[in-house]
């Protein structure tokens, strides 16, 4: 399936738009919304103006997980688990056991295999191979790498567990990141991407050109979206 484009000069509001009618789909159809969320920038302004807007959502039937995470404490100020409380959670009545933290204050691998467990264990519960997301969002940076999947890192190889920690030479830190068959797994898979600099990277992956880590996202019996801050 191709993916679907949208072009939006009114990021948050459009982007908020499309969650809560996933939501609402999602609520309707099985009871419950299982959303990943994204850190970084774009996302942050998209949390506070969902945060103000939610549109009545059932927060009860909401369940977050988070698609990568830096290895430091909750309340490190590089941590996305922080970024999301701040600029939603602690702003809207999701209670606090619909949010599945990673416990990135552990060792990189411990913390890895206790989140892959979790997602394991949840998917048991709805009795699903691997765990779905009805919505899972992310980012893209300006190399093409999306969560923690930077290029020529081991964690692209990952065939197998849903969760994975990877060394990112880039940068010289491990990161905790979801892996391609969970991500493909997906019902819906939206990229939130902003930034004229990422602009010739987005046209090449769309392109069919490049061989980015981003353009490995390919749901198996999903959507793919890409919400793209420019005309």
């Amino acid at each position: 399936m191709s993916p679907e484009i949208i072009h939006t000069s009114s990021f948050p509001a459009d982007a908020t738009r499309l969650i809560l009618g996933a939501a609402r789909d999602a609520i309707k159809e099985r009871g419950i919304f299982r959303i990943a969320l994204s850190g970084g920038h774009t996302p942050a302004a998209i949390n506070r103006y969902w945060a103000a807007n939610s549109g009545g959502l059932q927060w009860d039937r909401v369940q977050v997980t988070f698609g990568d995470e830096r290895c430091v404490p909750p309340d490190d100020e590089q941590s996305n688990y922080r970024m999301a409380r701040l600029s939603l959670l602690d702003s809207v009545p999701i209670p606090p056991g619909n949010v599945f933290r990673i416990q990135a204050e552990l060792p990189p691998d411990i913390a890895a295999a206790e989140y892959d467990a979790r997602l394991v264990r949840l998917a048991d519960r709805f009795q699903e191979p691997r765990y779905r997301h009805d919505l899972l969002l992310l980012g893209m940076g300006p190399d093409g790498h999306t969560a923690s999947l930077f290029p020529g890192t081991e964690a692209l190889k990952e065939q197998t567990r849903n969760v994975v920690h990877n060394f990112v030479p880039q940068l010289n830190t491990h990161r905790i990141t979801f892996t391609y068959p969970l991500i493909n797994a997906a019902r819906h898979v939206c990229f939130l991407v902003s930034g004229e600099e990422k602009k010739p990277v987005v046209e090449e992956i769309l392109a069919g050109k490049g061989n980015y880590p981003s353009a490995h996202v390919a749901p198996t019996d999903g959507r793919l979206t890409w919400l793209l801050g420019w005309p």
